[in-house]
């Protein structure tokens, strides 16, 4: 039995990670409702962080996202079993195969966790992230081009005006003067 198919039936309740009954006896090769009979013989081993039973309101958001929407025409509804739950009963089912799918178990849930804690590279959030961080370095390249050309704006219009105070400066030097002594009256003809 692979891990996968078995990571596809661990679902999250009550912020637990679980398997359900159902799924658990397939594996087990049992009938659930010896497996379940197995639990209550042994009940002591089985606290609520190891197992509960799910509510009407938990199980019909959960049947949404199993792949078969029957659940065999039971009287209750089904036994959600924890990692610890699901380690306890390799104890309380003592065949091989009940120890066997008990380490699967284990390593899927592992496997699950593992999963959280270190999600695979995700290439289009690295791509995301990267046009992120290549906007905003041209946003910071084009706000230092535009102070750069305000900066030379402000020392445009200082040259502007210096050069301007010069004109006015060269046309005052320039004035046409008075001639010195006296002009010879110059006679129309």
């Amino acid at each position: 039995m692979e891990l996968e198919p078995i990571q596809n039936r661990i679902f999250e309740i009550r912020g637990y990670k679980v398997m359900l009954d159902f799924h658990l006896a397939e594996m087990y090769q049992v009938e659930t409702k010896n497996l379940n009979l197995s639990v209550r013989r042994n009940i002591k081993r089985f606290p609520p962080d190891f197992m509960f039973q799910l509510s009407q309101d938990e199980w019909e958001n959960l049947r949404l996202q199993i792949e078969t929407s029957s659940w065999g025409g039971r009287r209750y509804f089904p036994y959600a079993v924890t990692e610890l739950g699901a380690t306890m009963l390799s104890t309380v089912l003592r065949s091989d195969v009940a120890i066997e799918t008990s380490i699967l178990i284990v390593r899927a849930f592992v496997a699950v966790r593992q999963l959280i804690l270190n999600p695979p590279v995700n290439e289009v959030k690295e791509l995301q992230n990267g046009m992120k961080e290549l906007k905003q370095y041209i946003e910071d390249v084009f706000t230092d081009y535009n102070d750069i050309n305000e900066d030379t704006r402000l020392q445009l219009e200082l040259i502007n005006e210096t050069l301007a105070e010069l004109q006015t400066k060269n046309k005052a030097l320039n004035k046409p003067r008075n001639p010195i002594g006296f002009a010879a009256p110059q006679y129309k003809q």
